[in-house]
């Protein structure tokens, strides 16, 4: 999927849609469905993977137990269920790095949907930690505790292997009259508009593979959407002549809008968050997160750079 949805600089929150946003109602469906004690997870039941979230450090008791539950979307690139039932994905891996060196060899996935994510986090308790590539938004910050960003999302451009329009921004997708796609609802759309591209020039589509076909078959000149997307695209689809442009960060109203994803916890869970922060920075600063990501669609333009902070992300 896109990290989608972003509304300034340090604002972005990942899904314009319903399907990736944590709504309120969603929030008070789950408490209903509390109340009824109907709520399970799906790698995990909410009791045994949040049993030793309550009462004292999460950390402790995770060290103790040798083992932390972590809250998954099934969302590639993120965190998934591969085709051989291992749960793996780029938040998923970073994470399982994190916690060893952390003194917690073993990670519990729980599955629930995106938009469950940080009900299931704060008030069921049915894991410690969202790894499903989380934007860091100021709705979200109000409800839970973000590390510091784990990647950012540029925009990218899906064109015909050699690039032959050069496209590298939107504002020459406009200069150029060309046809951009892009997927129904996501942001991608208004960064066109918005960038002063035709509304008749942009293309909605279902999804990715939407995308690739319009572009093969020329009825695009070129679909934009995260790098981390297009790229895992072009992996998927390895006998395709296509290519993703390097990333960039567009500017829309005089400011550049950044999207940068992050693990969420509990508020209040100060020692694991701080031994988080301390661990993701090193593994940054060494390449060792880069190792870890790549395989999953991640390169050196999704590495944070210094000038992007959660305080800042969360102030919007």
């Amino acid at each position: 999927m896109t990290g989608h949805g972003a509304t300034g600089r340090g604002a972005t929150g990942r899904g314009p849609t319903g399907r990736h946003s944590w709504s309120r109602r969603g929030f008070l469906r789950l408490g209903a469905a509390l109340g009824a004690g109907a709520l399970s997870g799906g790698c995990a039941s909410a009791a045994s993977a949040g049993s030793y979230a309550v009462g004292g450090s999460t950390l402790a008791r995770a060290r103790e137990a040798g083992v932390i539950s972590i809250g998954i979307a099934n969302e590639a690139p993120y965190g998934y269920t591969g085709p051989d039932g291992t749960v793996t994905g780029e938040a998923v891996e970073v994470a399982r790095a994190v916690f060893t060196d952390l003194g917690v060899p073993a990670v519990r996935p729980v599955t629930v949907d995106f938009g469950e994510l940080i009900p299931g986090l704060t008030l069921a308790r049915q894991f410690d930690v969202v790894t499903a590539g989380m934007f860091v938004t100021a709705q979200r910050c109000e409800a839970v505790a973000f590390s510091v960003p784990d990647y950012t999302a540029p925009t990218a451009f899906l064109v015909p292997r050699g690039n032959p329009r050069g496209v590298a921004t939107f504002d020459q997708v406009r200069e150029q009259d060309l046809r951009v796609a892009v997927l129904g609802g996501a942001v991608e759309y208004r960064y066109a508009l918005d960038s002063g591209v035709s509304e008749a020039r942009v293309l909605p589509l279902a999804d990715q593979q939407a995308l690739l076909l319009a572009v093969e078959a020329g009825r695009a000149d070129c679909a934009a959407l995260t790098n981390i997307s297009l790229n895992n695209v072009v992996a998927a689809n390895p006998d395709t002549a296509v290519e993703v442009t390097p990333g960039f960060f567009p500017v829309i109203g005089g400011r550049e809008v950044v999207s940068a994803g992050a693990f969420a916890l509990r508020p209040g869970e100060d020692d694991l968050l701080e031994a988080m922060n301390a661990r993701l920075r090193a593994m940054q600063q060494s390449g060792e997160w880069l190792r870890i990501a790549q395989p999953f669609g991640f390169g050196p333009d999704n590495v944070p750079g210094e000038d992007v902070t959660t305080e800042g992300l969360c102030a919007g």
